[in-house]
């Protein structure tokens, strides 16, 4: 068992260092030498890890989607009493990756998006984050407002909250200015659904 802990440990780390190569110059020149030297591991112990740049690519991109993930339920966890609406603009939040502490993060994801265009191996990994966080806000909206199409205005706020990211990382818009569209979205949806209430 210690040897198996260690073994995932190890990935976990080298999956840190594709996304800071990534965050700095795409994916595209990330190599098995660079990533076992950023890393501070030798290319024998990449390769153990990782048969292929594939796999270790598949596996860094699961890995950055399970850290928004549980950033998104461990939101849910914190206030269980809030309301859905207020759940609803907390989880949007954490998927645009606004906050300044996600900058990198959020770099790393358009990255991988951009090779997910082109990969199919990894588009079916953005698809199938994608199909889970539609699962959430669908349950949310039809939380939040009644009123709703549950699936269409889920549809709509993940596509906000990706293009928000976008204007963000560009300097577009600040983080400030891209939290008040969101939650301006979110409370406009509730209004138009429940005849009222404020979704912040």
């Amino acid at each position: 068992m210690p040897r198996q802990v260690d073994h995932e440990s190890r990935r976990r780390l080298i999956a840190e260092a594709v996304c800071r190569l990534a965050g700095e110059g795409g994916l595209e020149g990330v190599t098995l030498r660079d990533v076992a030297t950023r890393a501070g591991v030798s290319m024998g112990a990449v390769q153990r890890c990782f048969r292929t740049k594939e796999e270790m690519l598949l596996f860094a991109l699961r890995y950055v989607g399970d850290r928004v993930g549980e950033r998104v339920r461990a939101s849910l966890v914190r206030s269980p009493a809030q309301s859905a609406a207020t759940a609803l603009g907390h989880a949007a939040t954490e998927v645009a990756l606004l906050r300044e502490e996600h900058r990198a993060e959020a770099r790393v994801w358009l990255a991988f998006l951009a090779q997910a265009v082109v990969a199919e191996s990894l588009g079916r990994v953005v698809r199938a984050g994608y199909e889970e966080l539609s699962r959430n806000f669908v349950r949310l909206v039809a939380e939040a407002a009644p009123g709703a199409d549950p699936e269409r205005e889920a549809r709509a706020l993940l596509a906000l909250a990706d293009g928000l990211t976008v204007h963000v990382l560009i300097g577009h818009l600040t983080s400030g200015e891209a939290q008040d569209v969101l939650h301006g979205h979110v409370a406009g949806l509730w209004e138009r659904c429940s005849g009222g209430g404020d979704a912040r």
